[in-house]
């Protein structure tokens, strides 16, 4: 038996068209990886004793991780706002902007606003949901953030906006 945890709360169904379409490739790739998991785990299942079985054991876990990603994929996909056009004010942050922030230290970093789906720090794509996304939302240029947490509080400056891949990046 598992443990109780509360529901998480529900993030915004917007997503950038790439992000729709890398959602629909990994789901593709689960189906295709589920036959092979298939596979293995009859094979698995025909040696005998499935108690001590670590092949058999091991396929199934491997196929309820991927059934549990398929059925949320195929429940979230419908659900999801693909965003694929710009705002008429490029000079706010909204959904899907470059944003290039300048902390206390005269350090610059550019972060994406995506959505939750997306989101992947190795890219500096933050969620929509994150504190730091909703703080930017709707600031310009010059405009000052601040970012409070249990620990500390954090000020950026807000240096550039785009809708437009940056070329660094």
């Amino acid at each position: 038996m598992s443990r109780w945890r509360p529901p998480q709360p529900k993030s915004a169904p917007y997503i950038t068209p790439e992000g729709y379409q890398a959602l629909e490739m990994e789901l593709k790739a689960l189906w295709d990886r589920r036959k092979e998991v298939t596979l293995a785990l009859s094979a698995a299942a025909a040696e005998g004793d499935r108690s001590e079985n670590a092949e058999y054991i091991y396929r199934k876990k491997e196929l309820r991780g991927i059934d549990r990603r398929i059925h949320y994929l195929q429940r979230r996909l419908p659900s999801l706002n693909i965003v694929s056009e710009t705002p008429a004010d490029q000079d706010r942050i909204f959904f899907s902007a470059w944003v290039t922030l300048e902390n206390e230290d005269g350090e610059e970093i550019t972060y994406r606003i995506v959505g939750a789906d997306e989101l992947d720090p190795k890219k500096n794509y933050i969620s929509l949901d994150s504190p730091l996304a909703r703080a930017l939302l709707k600031k310009t240029i010059d405009d000052e953030v601040v970012i409070k947490n249990a620990l500390k509080e954090s000020r950026y400056i807000v240096v550039d906006i785009g809708y437009k891949k940056p070329a660094g990046n």
